[in-house]
């Protein structure tokens, strides 16, 4: 087979002009229209009854209130709505406070190193290490190293393709079995001669200015620790899920983290794309690779993990916005979930992990800000039981007033997600914002839930190949 040398990320594919091409496009672009347009008739259509039915809810507001549970009910339920309220301002705040670290010249950066660990990533390993040595980045400064972590297909055959085809600039090594995430890029830790650290993931494709971007804050603020990049979805056109969570993903890093890095708090640097102080990783590794939870060896949250142990030593962690890295995510359901549940129980983990220091003078000057964003992760983890019980009971006795209530608090928040987005991006992408947020409220509310109830559990979820995909990997040859 042809190796494909098509990494780029802003260019439009290329399509044959043939009628199946058309008529397949034409099929997603009326199925994609569809999918919006009944969106927004369920959205407006619970709230129009909002308004018709007033009368009705009126009498269900005086019958509760004249109880003591539902007064209870509906003291705490504006409390908790005042609460998310003033956060969100609080973050708006922070967020137009945010700044961009300036990239600095090339006689400034640091000698670098870039860690790619692979696992069953195919042909999107080689695409990966093409995209980082096509870098700007001084070559005598960079040093790209790639680890197989023991793939079952034929990952360590594109590894050695891309060794061949980009010489010296890539170093390539063989993990003896699959021994995790964490291992692989323990050895790259170990390996790495720079005096920062990049870690990107096998299937993400970076832009050429990114490592420059990822680089810069560490040679201009001796208190950076850390720094995350800005993960956009690659495989964003193939699939109704990807490009939902392309719009979700915006809003995550763009304003959340943009938030936090005002104050140098940013909670999880991403697996995806994040740089570490080479002295801040070699100072928590030995922890880090040893870490445990109940009792038994940490295989998940890497990344949240490393960024609480920098964070713990007083450094501080900050965002680049215009670092971007195109990462693949899930495009079926059951793969999503199990990506979901992984973050959610790495979060858990680590908000436990984190306020054992958070509360104590982890470093210099405020930490106020800090401890604001980790006890909004406390009180989501704290309301994810009552609030599942409370849909239930609403679902079972009030179900037209949980239906329409729901849909309207649906269509005011994602509509500031969707007015970011079409601000900074795309008008018309922006759109997808409330289709997500259906799909969220309605086939995943159960992850937070679930992830708490099974906490100590450290399965990948989403790293194995099935029977099927195996076979058809391994009848795929490099040639």
């Amino acid at each position: 087979m042809e190796i494909s040398r098509s990494i780029g990320i802003t260019e439009t594919p290329i399509i044959e002009d043939s009628l199946g091409n058309r008529l397949k496009y034409k099929i997603q672009n009326a199925s994609s229209s569809f999918i919006l347009l009944v969106t927004f008739l369920i959205l407006f259509g619970s709230a129009s009854l909002l308004y018709f039915l007033q009368p009705y809810f009126e009498e269900i507001h005086l019958q509760r209130m004249n109880t003591a549970w539902g007064i209870t009910l509906m003291i705490s339920g504006v409390t908790l709505l005042l609460i998310k309220v003033s956060f969100l301002v609080y973050i708006l705040f922070l967020y137009l406070r945010y700044k961009t670290i300036a990239t600095v010249s090339d006689k400034e950066l640091p000698l670098c190193t870039v860690i790619v660990p692979a696992y069953n990533e195919g042909e999107l390993v080689y695409k990966t290490l093409h995209s980082l040595a096509e870098s700007d980045y001084p070559i005598e400064k960079l040093q790209i190293i790639s680890i197989d972590d023991g793939s079952q297909d034929d990952t360590w055959q594109w590894m050695q393709q891309a060794k061949k085809e980009l010489g010296n600039r890539v170093s390539i090594y063989q993990q003896p079995e699959n021994r995790g995430k964490r291992h692989a890029l323990y050895r790259g830790f170990n390996l790495g001669m720079g005096d920062v650290f990049i870690t990107v993931d096998s299937d993400s494709i970076v832009k050429k200015d990114t490592l420059r971007t990822m680089a810069s804050p560490f040679v201009v603020n001796e208190e950076c620790g850390a720094v995350a990049g800005n993960v956009r979805v690659l495989n964003r056109d193939k699939a109704l899920i990807p490009r939902m969570l392309n719009v979700s993903f915006a809003f995550s890093f763009e304003f959340i983290r943009s938030a936090q890095s005002a104050i140098g708090s940013v909670l999880c640097t991403p697996g995806a794309l994040s740089a570490y102080r080479r002295e801040a990783v070699m100072n928590c590794r030995a922890a880090w690779i040893t870490q445990t939870f109940l009792g038994q060896v940490s295989k998940i949250g890497e990344d949240r993990a490393m960024t609480n142990m920098i964070l713990k030593q007083g450094y501080k962690v900050f965002f680049q916005k215009n670092a971007y890295v195109y990462t693949n995510t899930p495009e079926r359901y059951k793969n999503l979930y199990k990506m979901f549940i992984r973050w959610e129980r790495s979060n858990i983990r680590e908000n436990i992990a984190m306020s054992k220091f958070a509360f104590g003078n982890f470093r210099e000057g405020t930490k106020t800000g800090t401890r604001i964003l980790l006890m909004n992760q406390w009180l989501k983890m704290v309301m994810a039981y009552p609030a599942t019980l409370l849909m239930l009971y609403f679902i079972f006795t009030y179900p037209i007033l949980f239906i329409s209530s729901t849909m309207m608090s649906i269509l005011v928040f994602s509509s500031i997600q969707a007015f970011f987005y079409a601000k900074k991006h795309s008008a018309s992408e922006s759109l997808w914002a409330y289709p997500y947020s259906l799909f969220y409220a309605f086939t995943l509310f159960w992850i937070t839930p679930y992830a708490i109830a099974t906490a100590g559990r450290s399965g990948w979820l989403t790293r194995d190949l099935t029977k099927k995909e195996l076979k058809k990997q391994q009848s795929v040859s490099v040639s």
